[in-house]
This record gives C-alpha cells, structure tokens and sequence, in this order.
C-alpha cells in the first residue's frame, strides 16, 4: 500500500476502466490462497521461471505488437486482460514471485504506457491480490507472526521509497529494470530448479 501511496497521482489520472481488474485479483489470490493450502508445490515451482520469462518478454515487445495491431483498450483486449488477471491472482495468491511483471505485461498490453501509472496500478492491483491471500492465511492460522513486523517495516519503506526513486529514473530506464529483473528472476529460479 505504500507503493500506491507513493503512486497516488498517477493512479488518479488512469482511466477508470482498469479498475475493472480489481475483481479478477480478488478472487484469484483468494483462490490461490485456497490452491497453496490444499496442492503440493512442485507444479508451480517448475511453471514460475516460465511465467516470469513469459512476462518479461511480453512486456519487452508490447509496443510493436500494439503498433502491428492498431488498438488500444478494446474490448477483446479487455476481455483478455480480464481473463489475464485472474490467472495472474490466483498464481499470486499462490506463490507470488514475479506478479508485478506479469501485470505489468497485462496493462501493457492493455495499451498503457505510462510506466509510472503502471507501477502505482501493479501495485494497486498487488494489494488486492496479497490483501485477500493475506487474511485468508491469518483466518487459517498459516501466519508465523514473529516475521510480520520486520517484513511489514521493510515492504513500507521499500515501497515508497521505491515509488519516489523509479519517478526520479525516468520512464525508459524504469523499463530496463523491470526487464532486467525480470530475466534475472527467470534465470535465478531456473538454475534454483
């Protein structure tokens, strides 16, 4: 949340459409919540580096294909983004790693280009994904609660201070990072695996 406390103007000028994903990421992280309590690991384990790779890629070549395709917010697209969103939740609610990436293909997709607006709608969206997961886990007594404050203290500061940094970066150097990181995730579970 304070990511998107640090995001809050470019969160108030997005179009209020996008916000249509805020129910795909709550019922997908509750549902990947669910999924995490009651499946073993190892399917997912070997999916992730795929997923964050696929991601990666996908936000790295979006403006061509959104060129080639000469559409923006359709809603064919928006259906899809939808659709997207859920998959990204319940795989978030699940496990988590690399959720950022692969929503920030999905608004790329989408037709945003506004890296900043996309960081504050990530993350926006990532609250709702981890906020449904989170209580679901608290409710089923899952939380080992000694972590909780060092990792909340550390999540806050991270995340607006992180927000305050990448606006000082510009948008260009923003979509290198998130590219960078995201192959050096893929190839860090790949070789993990």
């Amino acid at each position: 949340m304070s990511t998107v406390w640090g995001y809050r103007q470019e969160l108030r000028s997005a179009d209020r459409r996008i916000f249509a994903l805020v129910a795909p990421s709550v019922v997908g992280g509750l549902a990947g919540a669910l999924l995490l309590r009651r499946t073993a690991t190892s399917v997912f384990d070997t999916l992730v580096p795929y997923l964050i790779l696929f991601a990666t890629l996908l936000f790295m070549v979006q403006e061509p294909i959104q060129r080639k395709l000469k559409t923006r917010q359709s809603t064919p697209w928006t259906a899809g983004a939808i659709m997207f969103q859920l998959a990204v939740a319940l795989y978030g609610g699940y496990f988590g790693a690399g959720i950022g990436i692969l929503m920030l293909a999905a608004l790329s997709v989408l037709g945003l280009t506004d890296i900043h607006q996309m960081n504050g709608l990530r993350a926006f969206f990532g609250a709702c994904v981890n906020g449904v997961a989170a209580l679901y886990f608290i409710w089923a007594k899952m939380v080992y609660w000694p972590y909780v404050l060092i990792m909340v203290l550390g999540a806050i500061a991270g995340g607006y201070l992180g927000a305050h940094g990448a606006r000082r970066m510009g948008h260009r150097a923003v979509r290198r990072t998130v590219v960078g990181v995201g192959f050096a995730m893929a190839v860090s579970l790949f070789i993990k695996h």
